[in-house]
């Protein structure tokens, strides 16, 4: 079981850097091409990682995902004494903000799997 988690951890992870590089590059492009790039990295990440996961796997991997980039644009910005928003859109364009917010988490969501109660 240790071993799956493992191979999980590093597959978000994986994909994550994937997301950021695509959204780092397709930043001058504007929020669409954004989108667009975790939108393209998350059905990368369900077609060949996770085929059969449910929806709650998919939120947990957007949820790690986001917390992943907020730590990477807090260590960017205190690293270069300023602010960095590219990963999350920049705080003055609090509508692009937030929709960078809900794209991160929900991005993976949109491959995913229902979930299905089973009765056994």
């Amino acid at each position: 079981m240790a071993h799956h988690r493992f191979t999980t951890a590093a597959f978000v992870t994986l994909f994550w850097m994937i997301a950021a590089t695509l959204v780092i590059l397709s930043s001058k492009a504007g929020a669409a091409a954004e989108i667009a790039a975790l939108v393209v990295t998350a059905y990368l990440y369900s077609r060949f990682v996770t085929r059969e996961a449910g929806i709650s796997h998919a939120l947990g991997v957007g949820t790690a995902w986001l917390v992943l980039s907020i730590a990477t644009e807090i260590a960017l910005a205190s690293r270069a004494g300023h602010g960095w928003f590219t990963l999350l859109g920049p705080p003055d364009r609090p509508l692009l903000r937030n929709v960078l917010l809900f794209a991160w988490i929900f991005a993976p969501a949109l491959f995913a799997r229902r979930d299905t109660l089973r009765s056994h």
